[in-house]
């Protein structure tokens, strides 16, 4: 299975970077933004890449469904009955994208029995571009046409390097830090947050509040990958089309699995 996976994340890294290409060209444009349902924004950029993933994966392997941010209205009845798909967000950040900060991804992962087992997390500012696969390792392009290395989480250190969001927040999440002691904060937008764990510049990355299953599928197999992991507060990894709704629940990531992160869990 684990040549099979390596032979479909070198694809999907394919993809990703065709996506890339497809979201720079909007973004090197006087592009409008729309709104989503949820009122978050929506461009050109998140429908092309969209389009071009899922026909891709569609071809790759016409017999795995794919649920992707822009066409997630798969009933849950259906929805239930897969025990193998693609999980992806064509336009991770688009916050970041809308100010132009370069802070967004190209989010690609597998899911297999709930868990991603193949992960693809490619930044198009700049090329760099992440691979990982169960049992392959995880693999780093810093630049576009780079050669790839093998990346590994490191052993928390002190102080900690917290990456967090640029555009969410909460005392709460403030509260829980400082249980921790002395952080050093790294900003970051979009799924760079677990590729800096992942790399070995951060040690922890936490999210209080509401994400969906695309926005960590394959940035959580990149750090697993890697050597870390990512827990919700009852200390368990996050798993993936388990109920009707989409939206994960509170979780944290971090490099060490085994370091001592009870501050956390022993959230009130």
């Amino acid at each position: 299975m684990s040549a099979s996976l390596e032979r479909l994340a070198r694809a999907a890294g394919t993809i990703a970077e065709r996506a890339a290409a497809a979201i720079l060209e909007v973004y090197e444009s006087d592009f409008a933004v729309s709104q989503k349902d949820d009122r978050s924004p929506l461009t050109a950029a998140d429908l092309a890449a969209h389009r071009l993933i899922v026909a891709a994966l569609a071809e790759l392997t016409p017999e795995l469904p794919v649920l992707s941010e822009e066409s997630a209205d798969v009933p849950w009845s259906e929805r239930s009955r897969w025990s193998r798909y693609w999980l992806v967000d064509p336009l991770d950040g688009t916050r970041e994208f809308v100010k132009r900060n370069g802070e967004f991804t190209v989010n690609i992962a597998l899911i297999d029995a709930h868990r991603p087992v193949l992960g693809v997390v490619q930044k198009p500012v700049g090329g760099e571009l992440a691979v990982a696969w169960d049992g392959g390792d995880a693999w780093l392009a810093d630049s576009a046409g780079a050669k790839p290395r093998r990346i590994g989480t490191r052993r928390r250190a002190t102080p900690l390097t917290v990456a967090g969001s640029r555009s969410h927040g909460s005392e709460h999440e403030a509260h829980l830090l400082a249980r921790l002691g002395p952080c050093a904060k790294l900003p970051l937008g979009s799924s760079l947050k677990f590729l800096r764990i992942a790399a070995a510049e951060a040690d922890l990355y936490l999210r209080l509040g509401p994400t969906s299953e695309w926005d960590t599928a394959a940035g959580q197999c990149v750090l697993e990958q890697a050597g870390g992991a990512v827990f919700d507060f009852d200390g368990q990894p996050l798993r993936y089309n388990t109920r009707d709704s989409l939206l994960n629940p509170d979780f944290f990531a971090v490099g060490e699995r085994e370091a001592d992160w009870s501050a956390l869990l022993a959230r009130p």
